[in-house]
């Protein structure tokens, strides 16, 4: 896979807009986690929650704005207070607090559209909590869409040091995947990645891989013809965009070692044949990222895991890894924005 500006290191910039996530999960200590493994050296972030809910230990510093975070950053978690509705059970989610996790989203979004935070970094949401809450979203992707005003625009990608893959349906069933692809939406969601690729992640020349959906990327037919009909011709209209692209490659072979060297990042058909092979490769540095809004978004590539919260077993790396990535994001946008990445 392609180099890009991922390096860590001493980071100034804007503080991060961290949400509070289910409060029940594994968000609060692993937020601490990542605070002590940052607050020497990393970017500064402030999480939009109830400090009740984090771990009693913690030293907490309540803020009344984000632009207070940095001075206060090493020495204690900067939070901007929240109340839930309940008093947290852990590893027991409950649905009346569903509206504060809401509004945690929605606040540290404005305030990344605002242009006081950098970016924004997601803590894991449960769907199924939520849903019985009232929130009418599949997830956290295409709520922070409708929040920014692009609906459809969004894209997801999982990215991490080994690979970058972006489905192009997403939280549907495999059934309605199959039935709703088209070729529009394996060119929009490109134009989207090769574009984020190059303002977001630094590189220069982004260069695409697309998915065949059949095995063997339907061996010219005879397992299939949706590479035929619709997915060679996405391909060719997007080189006709000027986009580097090759494919459809079989999904069976195009994650070795040796192919991932090819390409920067992989544009798949459905869900699974996006996230298995990440999550296989580096579940830990994983890093979920959403393309096509005007703010930058990350998040840990894992769930609440309601099973170990509180345990003290959960590890903050994937969180660490999304405050660090969103960080470079923010600010390879603002290079590009003023010229000084081509």
């Amino acid at each position: 896979m392609g180099a890009c500006s991922e390096g860590v290191g001493a980071m100034t910039g804007l503080p991060l807009a961290l949400t509070m996530g289910d409060p029940a999960g594994i968000g609060p200590e692993i937020t601490a986690g990542a605070w002590d493994i940052l607050r020497g050296n990393g970017t500064a972030f402030a999480w939009l929650g109830d400090p009740d809910c984090l771990p009693p230990a913690l030293p907490v510093k309540k803020i009344e704005t984000i632009g207070e975070a940095p001075s206060v950053f090493r020495d204690a978690l900067p939070v901007l207070p929240l109340r839930l509705s309940a008093p947290v059970k852990t590893g027991e989610p409950d649905p009346i607090n569903g509206q504060a996790v809401i509004d945690s989203i929605a606040q540290a979004v404005g305030l990344a559209k605002a242009g006081v935070a950098g970016g924004v970094v997601t803590n894991p949401i449960s769907k199924a909590v939520l849903r019985r809450a009232g929130f009418p979203h599949p997830g956290h992707t295409e709520f922070l869409a409708e929040l920014c005003h692009v609906p459809g625009r969004e894209v997801m990608m999982l990215a991490s040091p080994m690979l970058r893959v972006v489905p192009v349906t997403i939280h549907v069933s495999l059934r309605e995947a199959l039935d709703t692809l088209t070729g529009d939406m394996i060119v929009e969601a490109g134009l989207t990645t090769a574009y984020s690729l190059k303002r977001d992640f630094g590189i220069a020349r982004p260069r695409l891989a697309v998915a065949g959906l059949n095995p063997h990327a339907g061996e010219d037919g005879m397992m299939g013809r949706e590479e035929i009909d619709m997915i060679i011709p996405a391909i060719e209209r997007l080189r006709a965009e000027g986009v580097d692209v090759v494919g459809p490659m079989p999904p069976d072979t195009m994650f070795t070692d040796t192919a991932r060297q090819k390409y920067d990042a992989a544009l798949c058909m459905y869900h699974d044949q996006a996230l298995i092979p990440i999550k296989t490769l580096d579940m830990a540095h994983g890093v979920n990222v959403t393309l096509g809004l005007p703010v930058v978004r990350t998040s840990p590539d894992h769930g609440t895991a309601f099973d170990i919260a509180g345990k003290g077993i959960a590890a903050a790396t994937s969180l660490v890894a999304a405050l660090r990535l969103a960080h470079v994001l923010s600010e390879n946008r603002l290079n590009y924005k003023e010229g000084l990445l081509s």
